[in-house]
Order: C-alpha cells, then sequence, then structure tokens
C-alpha cells in the first residue's frame, strides 16, 4: 500500500526523484522515457510558469515544481520505501492533480466568492473549481495527498477543497495570476493562504470597528432627519469604506507613511470629510444652513459642500500623519491624476526618494471606474519615469449600479475594475457587509503597496441605501434590488449582533456607543448657530508667503545681468568630452553658441532655455513635460541631447551652475487629460516649481478640458486653491488644417474672468523669456496659457537681442508699432492684432509701402491690458481701428476684445469710437484643409486690414 500512498511516496526522496523528472521534462520531454511523457503531458502546465515558480523570488528558498508560495520546505524524516512505476505513477498524478486544482482556485476563485451583500447574483457551479475536473471522485476526498502548499505539505483533498473555499471563495475574493512578477503573487499567496499563527482582531480592535461604523450610519441619519430632503450623497451602504480608510490610515502610519493625498467622488464625501479628515461638524452643518465655507472677506465663488476637500493632521500612537482630500467637481474621475501630481510634488518636498511617505488613496464609483477614459490613462502613468509615485490604493465603492444603470449596460466586463488588470495590479474583491474582511484586505493593500511600489485595487462591494441623491426614486429602474435593500439590515447592524453573539459587547453597549454619539452631533448642531469660519487655509504651508494678486502691472522682476544670461547661455551649448552629438543638432548649438557671444538673434527656443536656465541656477524647480518635449514637436527645443552611438541623454540646463535647482524635461504618454491634471495637481502642491506641459498642437488640449475648466480656470474661485500652471499651445494658422491650426484662443478666453488666469499670445523671444519668468519672481500664483508660434520658432522675425533680457527690461503685454512711421496725427489706421498675423501685415505694409498704417501687438488677452492699450492708441487719435486675426469671426479672440477695446476708445480722446474687425468669415471649422484656399484666405485678410 505504500507505493500507492501518495503522501508516503512523495515524501523525502522520491518526491525530489519526481521533482527533478518533471522540471527535465519541462525542459526537454524527448528527455524522460515515454510513459512519463505521457503522463506529464496530461497536465497541460505552462512551462514558464512553472519554471518560474520553480526558481522563487529573491527571498525565498528554491521550490519544487509544485510549490507554489514560499514557506519552509517539506521535511521528511527517511526515505520513503521504494515504489512502483505504476505507484509512482498514481501518486505523482495525484498531486500534480492536486495542484491544477489549487492553480485554479488562485485564477478563478473569486468567481464563486460571497462578495455581494445584498444575494441578489447568485454565483453557481464553475467546472474548473470542481476536483471532479481533475480526474477526482467522491472515493478521493478523504484520501492524503502530498501538496507542498496552502501552508500545508499534506492534506486530505476534502481538506485542500475547504481550504481553498475559505480562502478564496469566502467574503474576499482575489485576482493577482495575472501579475507577471512572480514574488508579487507568492508574497499575496502567503498573506491569505498561511493561515496558521496569524494574529486574529482583537476585541479592542472590533469595539473600534463598530465604533466607525456607528459614526459613519449615525451621522448620515442625522443629516437625514436635520435637513430631510436636501442632497447630501450620503455613504448609506458602503459605511464599510470608514474602516477601511482607518486601516489603511493606522497600517500606513505603522510602515512609516507620513502623508495621506486622497481624491473621492460626491459619495460618502461628507462623512469622510466629519470622520475621518475630522472637519467640525458644526462646519458641515453651518454649511447645511447656507453660511459659506471660508470667511467672509474671502472672495470666489465657492462650491456645493460635497465637492469641498480639506486637510488635517491625525495623531496616531505618538505618530503624526497628515492628510488632505483634494476637492472635485461632479466629473467623478477627474481628480484622480490631479491627486497623483499632488503626490508626486509631495514627495519631492519630503526627500521621499523612495516614494513610501506620501501615499495617495483614490476612491472611485463602480460605474465611473469602468466608463471614465481618465481613468486608464491615469492608471498608466503609475510607473512611468517622470510620473510615478510608489503605488496608488484605489478603493472602488461597488455600489452595483451607477444612476440608474445597472452593470450588465454600464461595463462588457465581470467587475468594474477589470481596466486594472493591465496594470497588473492585484485586486481584491470584498463583502462590504463583512467589515473585519474589509479591515484584513485594506492592510493587506497598503502593505502590498509599501513592499512592491505599485498600485492596488479594493473593490468594495456594497450598495447604495438611496437613489443617487436623497430625493431621487430609485425603485423607477431598480424595483427588485431596492425591495431587498428596504428589508436589508445595515453593516452596523450586522456587525453588532455579530459582536454580540460573540460577547465581545453587549446590546446596551452596542447602543451606549450610538447614543453617545448622537448627543455629540446635538451639541454640535447647537453650537453651527454661531458657527463662523475663523481663516482661509489656502496660503499656509508651502504656499507661505504668497499673497493674492494684486494691482495692474504685476511685471515682476524678471530681468537678469547679460553675465548671468551669457554664463546661463554657455552651459546651454556645452557638451560633456566624447559626446557624440547629431550633426544637425551640432549646427543649432553653435548657432546659440553665436546669438549669445554677439548677443543678438536670440531665438523663441533659446530664449526659452535661458529662462529655465537662470530660474534653475537661482534655485527654483522646473518641470517640463509633454507628448514631445524633449526634442520639442517642431524640432526646436532640443533640450535633451542624445549620444548617437550609445543613446545617453544629457540635458544641458542641468549643467549651468554648481548647485542649481535640477530641471526635470518629461516625455509624457499619449495622455492630454491625465497629464495636465497630473501638472495642475503638482502646481497645486509646491508653488516654489515652476510647472509647464506643452501639447503637440494647441488643440490636443481639447482632451484635457474637463481638466482646464473644472480645475485649472475655476479651482482658485470654487477652493481657494492657487496654480501656477503654464500652457503651451502651439497655434497659427499655416496650411495644416482644421485640426492643427487652432488652439481654440475663444475657449480660453470664454472662460476668462475674476482675474483668474493669463492668456497670452506672444510675438518675441524676449516677451517669452520674461512671461515664464514671471510665473515664479511674482507674490502670487495664476495659471498662464501661452499660444506658441509653430513656422516662426526660428524666425528672424521672433527674435530678440540680448539685452532685452538684461537689466530694465520686462514683459510687454503691448507693443507699440516697432517701425518708422509719419507723426501720430497723420496715421490713418491702427491694426490691433495678437500673434502670428502680425508679421504678415508687417510684411504686406513693407511691400506696400503704406505707412500711414500703425501696427500694435496685443501680447496678453487677459487680464485685459485696459491702461497699457489706452496709453497706446491715445497717441493715434485720427486713426480708424481695426482688430485683426486669422481665426473665423466666431472664433480667435475677437468677441472677446471687441467690448474691452471699445471701453478703452470711450476713455481717450480718439476719433474712433468702435473697432472694426478683419479676419476670416463666420466658420464652422476652424481652418480650410486646402492648402491654395488658405493662402487666398490669408492673403485676403491681410490686403482687407491695409486697404486705403
Amino acid at each position: 500500500m505504500d507505493a500507492l500512498n501518495g503522501a508516503a511516496f512523495l515524501s523525502g526522496a522520491n518526491a525530489e526523484f519526481i521533482a527533478e523528472l518533471y522540471g527535465r521534462y519541462l525542459e526537454n520531454p524527448d528527455a524522460v522515457d515515454e510513459s512519463w511523457r505521457e503522463f506529464f503531458a496530461e497536465f497541460h502546465d505552462d512551462p514558464n510558469a512553472v519554471r518560474a515558480e520553480r526558481a522563487g523570488p529573491p527571498w525565498a528558498k528554491p521550490l519544487s515544481p509544485f510549490n507554489g508560495e514560499t514557506g519552509p520546505a517539506p521535511t521528511s524524516a527517511k526515505a520513503a520505501h521504494p515504489a512502483s512505476a505504476e505507484g509512482i505513477r498514481e501518486a505523482a498524478g495525484a498531486s500534480i492533480r492536486a495542484l491544477q486544482l489549487i492553480r485554479a482556485y488562485r485564477v478563478r476563485g473569486h468567481l464563486l466568492a460571497d462578495l455581494d451583500p445584498l444575494g441578489l447574483e447568485q454565483r453557481g457551479h464553475h467546472p474548473e473549481l470542481d476536483y471532479r475536473t481533475y480526474g477526482f471522485t467522491e472515493a478521493d476526498l478523504d484520501r492524503e495527498i502530498f501538496i507542498n502548499n496552502l501552508g500545508r505539505e499534506r492534506a486530505t483533498l476534502r481538506e485542500i477543497m475547504g481550504l481553498l473555499r475559505e480562502i478564496y471563495c469566502g467574503h474576499v475574493g482575489i485576482e493577482y495570476m495575472h501579475i507577471q512578477v512572480l514574488e508579487e503573487r507568492q508574497w499575496i499567496q502567503q498573506k491569505f493562504e498561511h493561515r496558521d499563527g496569524r494574529p486574529s482582531l482583537t476585541g479592542a480592535a472590533k469595539k473600534e470597528i463598530l465604533r466607525v461604523l456607528t459614526e459613519a450610519e449615525t451621522f448620515e441619519r442625522f443629516l437625514d432627519r436635520r435637513y430631510t430632503g436636501t442632497k447630501r450623497f450620503g455613504i448609506e451602504g458602503a459605511e464599510a469604506l470608514m474602516p477601511a480608510l482607518e486601516a489603511i490610515l493606522r497600517c500606513g502610519a505603522e510602515f512609516g507613511v507620513k502623508e495621506f493625498v486622497l481624491g473621492m467622488p460626491h459619495r460618502g464625501r461628507l462623512n469622510v470629510l466629519a470622520n475621518f479628515m475630522c472637519k467640525p461638524y458644526a462646519a458641515i452643518f453651518s454649511e447645511f444652513q447656507g453660511n459659506a465655507a471660508n470667511p467672509e472677506h474671502v472672495q470666489g465663488s465657492g462650491d456645493v459642500k460635497y465637492h469641498l476637500g480639506t486637510s488635517t493632521d491625525r495623531e496616531l500612537g505618538g505618530r503624526s500623519v497628515h492628510l488632505s482630500l483634494a476637492a472635485n467637481p461632479s466629473h467623478l474621475e477627474a481628480v484622480n491624476p490631479v491627486v497623483l501630481g499632488k503626490v508626486r510634488a509631495k514627495q519631492r518636498q519630503r526627500g521621499d526618494s523612495e516614494r513610501k511617505e506620501v501615499v495617495g488613496i483614490l476612491m472611485h464609483g463602480d460605474a465611473a471606474f469602468a466608463g471614465q477614459g481618465v481613468v486608464p490613462e491615469a492608471l498608466e502613468l503609475s510607473d512611468l519615469r517622470g510620473f510615478r509615485t510608489g503605488g496608488t490604493i484605489h478603493i472602488v465603492v461597488n455600489n452595483q449600479i451607477g444612476f440608474t444603470t445597472s452593470p450588465a449596460a454600464a461595463r462588457s466586463s465581470p467587475y468594474p475594475s477589470d481596466i486594472a488588470k493591465g496594470l497588473q495590479a492585484p485586486i481584491f474583491h470584498v463583502n462590504g457587509d463583512d467589515p473585519e474582511a474589509v479591515v484584513q484586505v485594506a492592510r493587506a493593500a497598503m502593505e502590498f503597496r509599501q513592499c512592491f511600489g505599485k498600485d492596488v485595487v479594493l473593490d468594495l462591494f456594497c450598495y447604495r441605501r438611496h437613489g443617487h441623491n436623497e430625493s431621487d426614486e430609485p425603485a423607477f429602474t431598480q424595483p427588485l434590488m431596492y425591495r431587498t435593500i428596504a428589508r436589508h439590515p445595515t453593516t452596523r447592524q450586522l456587525y453588532a449582533y455579530r459582536l454580540v453573539a460573540e460577547r465581545v459587547l453587549t446590546e446596551a453597549e452596542v447602543e451606549a456607543i450610538a447614543s453617545q454619539f448622537v448627543a455629540k452631533l446635538e451639541s454640535q448642531f447647537a453650537a453651527a448657530e454661531n458657527y463662523r469660519p475663523n481663516k482661509a487655509d489656502w496660503l499656509e504651508g508651502a504656499w507661505a508667503g504668497l499673497e493674492t494678486a494684486s494691482g495692474d502691472d504685476r511685471r515682476g522682476d524678471t530681468a537678469v545681468s547679460l553675465d548671468f544670461l551669457r554664463e546661463i547661455g554657455r552651459g546651454l551649448v556645452t557638451v560633456p568630452e566624447g559626446f557624440h552629438l547629431n550633426r544637425k543638432v551640432a549646427r543649432l548649438l553653435d548657432a546659440k553658441r553665436e546669438a549669445i557671444e554677439s548677443g543678438a538673434g536670440v531665438d523663441w527656443a533659446t530664449a526659452e532655455a535661458l529662462a529655465i536656465g537662470t530660474l534653475c541656477a537661482e534655485g527654483t524647480h522646473v518641470r517640463f513635460s509633454g507628448q514631445d518635449s524633449g526634442r520639442g514637436t517642431f524640432s526646436h527645443r532640443h533640450a535633451v541631447l542624445v549620444d548617437q552611438e550609445t543613446e545617453a541623454r544629457y540635458v544641458p540646463i542641468n549643467h549651468v551652475r554648481s548647485g542649481q535647482a535640477p530641471f526635470d524635461i518629461i516625455d509624457s504618454p499619449l495622455s492630454e487629460a491625465a497629464v495636465v491634471g497630473f501638472e495642475y495637481g503638482y502646481s497645486l502642491a509646491d508653488p516654489k516649481t515652476l510647472v509647464i506641459w506643452e501639447a503637440q498642437f494647441g488643440d490636443f488640449a481639447n482632451s484635457a478640458q474637463v481638466i482646464i475648466d473644472q480645475f485649472l480656470s475655476s479651482g482658485e474661485a470654487k477652493w481657494l486653491r492657487m496654480s501656477g500652471l503654464v500652457l503651451l499651445l502651439p497655434h497659427g494658422y499655416e496650411g495644416q488644417g482644421p485640426e492643427h491650426s487652432s488652439a481654440r484662443i475663444e475657449r480660453y478666453l470664454q472662460l476668462c474672468g475674476e482675474d483668474n488666469m493669463q492668456v497670452c499670445n506672444i510675438t518675441t523671444a524676449a516677451n517669452y523669456f520674461h512671461a515664464l519668468r514671471r510665473q515664479i519672481r511674482r507674490k502670487f500664483r495664476k495659471p498662464l496659457i501661452v499660444f506658441t508660434p509653430k513656422s516662426l520658432l526660428r524666425a528672424k522675425e521672433v527674435m530678440s537681442p540680448l539685452a532685452a533680457m538684461g537689466p530694465g527690461t520686462t514683459f510687454h503685454r503691448v507693443i507699440d508699432e516697432a517701425e518708422k512711421i509719419p507723426p501720430d496725427q497723420q496715421v490713418r489706421r491702427v491694426v490691433l492684432s495678437s500673434g502670428k498675423v502680425y508679421f504678415d501685415l508687417a510684411k504686406a505694409r513693407a511691400e506696400k509701402g503704406d505707412d500711414k498704417v500703425a501696427l500694435v501687438r496685443v501680447e496678453q488677452l487677459y487680464p485685459f491690458p485696459f491702461k497699457a492699450l489706452a496709453n497706446v492708441l491715445q497717441r493715434y487719435r485720427n486713426a480708424e481701428i481695426v482688430w485683426c486675426q486669422e481665426e473665423p469671426q466666431n472664433m480667435g479672440a475677437w468677441n472677446f476684445v471687441d467690448r474691452r477695446i471699445e471701453q478703452v476708445l470711450s476713455g481717450i480722446e480718439i476719433a474712433a469710437k468702435r473697432p472694426r474687425f478683419v479676419g476670416r468669415a463666420e466658420a464652422a471649422s476652424p481652418a480650410t484643409g486646402l492648402f491654395r484656399r488658405h493662402t487666398q484666405e490669408q492673403a485676403h485678410l491681410v490686403a482687407d486690414a491695409l486697404a486705403a
């Protein structure tokens, strides 16, 4: 019988013999006897996977080919008795089939997990999880099999099935076998499969979980009673989110995390603000009563209470952990990249090079996580050089519904979290009505992130007790679901019953926890009547020393000495000895060197490099990203030099002065929404860094319109959050068709109001130099939108002398006539323009010889330069005023500037009282796709602007 006993045979030397034999078969099937070859072929194992498991992770001992996790190797006191060939085959077959069964549960076990608190989804039989599929029968259930798995050396088939169902088919379902890194898979196996010796939750910990659940549920009920019918997007049905957050916070503190940055949608935000972020209950009640969240003297539109963010410090066992919750509009997932950018900036501020001290937590709705395109865009940033943050913890609050849309109509995948598989993130599905399981996987998520620096997803299966908001009727569309919800006890009630049954608490103690918290809320409600916020927190911490914008000029101190400019300029054109430059790039560097030394002919890219280089030399960190930012879309920048023999990278700006601040130049993925959101978030957290994003073409920024509309242009007014982010948008009509001509100037100008940002269309290299430097050299921060040239990047017309960046120089919002023309009173027309069209007008005027037309450039469109323009126009008292633009009349700046120019004219002594429009006719498309037609249109509008 020993020969047929798998447990006896597969111990000791015989086990090693089978392992070695199977290993040889995987390397080369012809290396084993034909009978063994036929036998092993029946198991269809992936050779690469088995070889990887056999090798084991760096921290593990070598594994047998059947072993899928770490732990001590099986021990045997003595070798087994010699066995017959048939016995060997049968015992080995049982072990290998058992391992296949175990592997199937690791891959598919989640499909039978008990995840839905409502029990609406009936999960039945799955053939891959049936032991019969692997050749076992009921007669084998009590047969002991050698497995060296699941924390056991041997187990009966019945025990194996029990362990697998307990581990993989309980209230936790785990998806991790898609991960290609063996060490990460084995870590998860070790965490969940080796249960012996694992400490269970103490009574005190269980009481704490109940307290957190009680506060979450009671707070919502209190709001419903006091403000019946008011929208609050409550957490009811997903209260387990709160102990999950507490578990992550406390586990993170144990691992040395000093700061968490959170982002979330509106559902549950008030509860997170109150019970996790510790925002005073009285403050929230005051906002429900219609009072502002900030002091009355602070200007701004404000926002609804379930969009607001806050920050706080939590003390945990002698450790202080800073928490910040980002404000978020109703565009749900749009906040994801913003949080990632903030995390990256804070890691740099703390010197957290290992990215273990600052961690991002993103909460998502199930429908949004599966449906919003910014989700995969943001996930894609997770392991990119210029964007990685060391892993984000994602919590999908899986309501099993999106507004009124059922999952079957909302996604094609089984789970909303499936998008994260492409990132090879582990996914922990958990039943939200089992708060202890929730705490277990929340801690595991935190530990995994700290161990491996990767994203991890917690899919919290729950439900939404009310409709999309508290006044919505969900039974219109999901009557069966909401009939079940109406009968279903709350998570707190279920857990309280459990603790009473376990004799952890008495019913009286459970009630006391709730009643004491209600008393606290009543006290805070009374205090809300006289609650007044005493300060706004927007100019504290990293923002200390900055102030709100004031005045009209706001030039900032942007000029630098000529010696300093030449010092930086020489650094820009110096490369290491032996570096193999591309010949064309070498010629470009020679031209830059000549411009620096002669002081003449500084082009656009050189002026930009001088602005950035001088800032870095002065100690300002500069971060510059875009899809082709290193080279530049139009091959003009070459901020990153590439050795033509080794492809080694060299960034000259990082070598202009000893002890300088770094310049990060980052080629980004082909994403606009996520990358612009990331850079915006970075600028929120670090006002001392100049953050720049460049579009390939200006209209590509359309894909980031939500970030621009909801964050960049309005964040200061809504949430008192400044940003100094710079957007560089190539713009200009050059016959390249509808998609590569216009950066949609009109859209940005339509967003302008309340001094919220700056919009510039710059025509000289020196003015661009000053525009970039003034972003840092002023005591406030505003976003800057620059419409940059394309064909003019190397044009002589745009070049500036080095002296235009030297002492006594500054940014010019309006540039007056640059050529010699007759006296002002003889000028018959002033043509105002902004951007590239000026050069077409200047060329045509010179060819025509008409010197009685003055050309004036408006370099800054917003804030509109009323005084500066008035000072220029009042010289030309007899002139007609024309606004000329390349864009169609319903686009470009015309509909923004016309009334403002009229306002300027009404305040000065001049014959003209209104400007006249010259440009392309109204159109649906920004530009023609036919080059000949483009040329004709351009010639016509220029001629019209200059016509006598």
